[in-house]
């Protein structure tokens, strides 16, 4: 490309709503079942808004989701995103809005059961026989639903040259069932990533079988941290603004009914991780600022030494801007909220989490002020209703 047509530095760039993006701008997606929709809410709306993406990280349905924005032009992404959640939410088209809450929850759980009976199409489907009748050691053996249709159509809908090869880097969570440590692959780290590697983060046991990669099996990174966070911040080297998309929100009103109870739990499982990364994020930065204070009363002659260099070097920063967008759980949704896969409900998961980012956006002056003095912070700027 000739140096005329070359774009301008990262450093200049604006989104639509005329926001500073730094050098790289992250989009980190938890896991999180049928709630995945309104990561896709997410990515349309920055796409409208011209926030280009540059690094996406993602974990069970959130690496299915970085995948199609990886593996796909920016064009056609949304297109991909829709084809996706159409093709999931197929068979449970959209049921009637029921005034009555309690009627309208018993309407979810009813087709949170029918995907327990009848698995999902594109995604999973039940095995003719029970695992116990299995040989031991097989799929069959491990799990109650088969993920051959996943495969499938990540493949129909994803370019994985593109998503190995292009501008975007992809990391996916997922554990190793034999060490139980967590594992990255990453596409600027030397892996090849295909449909394995996404079905590997998403095959939560013992629903989904393990998938085996270069002789190693692995399950659901939710396993371990429900959230592709620390793997991120690991490897910042550059300033950095995160969208952290979190399905499940750490802070909810008390539980009253046994559904409560259930959907309350898996909250504070899959978004405790989330609250301790980003507040160990802060304390770091805490700790180098603490540190360059001192260095800064050191006399000079001491900058040479190799232990204050090697503090200098600790109490490098690069500045991090962590938005994070929470989905709020609607009051009918219980405990099977991540496995009810309608229609009706993909949609508004999907239209909530367009409205996160146009909250955001619409508050967004403190964030765009901390970007330009190249602070670290976090910001939930969306507010903490339940619909």
């Amino acid at each position: 490309m000739a140096d005329a047509e070359a774009p301008p530095p990262r450093h200049r760039r604006r989104s639509r709503e005329a926001m500073p993006l730094p050098e790289c701008v992250a989009l980190v997606l938890q896991g999180g079942g049928a709630l995945g929709s309104f990561q896709a809410g997410v990515i349309e709306a920055l796409a409208e808004g011209e926030v280009e993406i540059d690094w996406v990280a993602g974990i069970s349905i959130g690496a299915i989701n970085a995948a199609i924005v990886a593996g796909n032009p920016p064009a056609r992404r949304i297109e991909r995103l829709r084809a996706f959640w159409d093709t999931v939410t197929a068979a449970l088209p959209s049921f009637p809005i029921f005034e009555d809450e309690r009627v309208r929850e018993a309407v979810h759980e009813w087709s949170a059961m029918a995907v327990i009976t009848q698995g999902v199409p594109g995604f999973f489907r039940p095995r003719p026989w029970p695992p116990a009748l299995a040989v031991p050691g097989t799929c069959g053996a491990l799990s109650f639903y088969d993920t051959e249709p996943l495969r499938a159509t990540l493949d129909t809908l994803i370019d994985w040259d593109l998503l190995n090869d292009g501008p975007v880097r992809v990391s996916i969570g997922a554990v190793d069932i034999l060490s139980g440590n967590f594992h990255f692959f990453d596409n600027r780290l030397g892996c090849r990533i295909d449909a394995r590697h996404i079905m590997a983060s998403g095959a939560l046991p013992p629903g989904l079988p393990p998938v085996e990669i270069d002789g190693r099996l692995y399950w659901d990174g939710g396993l371990v941290s429900n959230t592709p966070l620390t793997h991120v911040l690991d490897h910042q080297n550059e300033a950095m603004l995160v969208f952290q998309c979190d399905l499940f929100s750490a802070a909810a009103d008390a539980p009253r009914t046994l559904m409560d109870v259930m959907a309350r739990e898996k909250e504070i499982r899959y978004s405790s991780r989330t609250r301790q990364v980003s507040a160990e994020a802060l304390r770091r930065s805490d700790m180098r600022a603490a540190i360059r204070r001192v260095l800064d009363k050191l006399p000079g002659d001491l900058a040479q030494d190799r232990d204050v260099a090697a503090l200098a070097a600790l109490a490098t920063e690069h500045p991090l801007s962590l938005v994070q967008l929470i989905h709020r759980a609607n009051a009918w949704e219980g405990g099977s909220r991540d496995y009810e896969f309608s229609q009706r409900t993909m949609r508004e998961h999907w239209q909530s989490g367009r409205a996160a980012v146009a909250e955001t956006m619409a508050n967004s002056r403190v964030l765009a002020q901390n970007i330009v003095d190249g602070r670290t912070a976090a910001f939930d700027l969306t507010p903490r209703h339940h619909h």
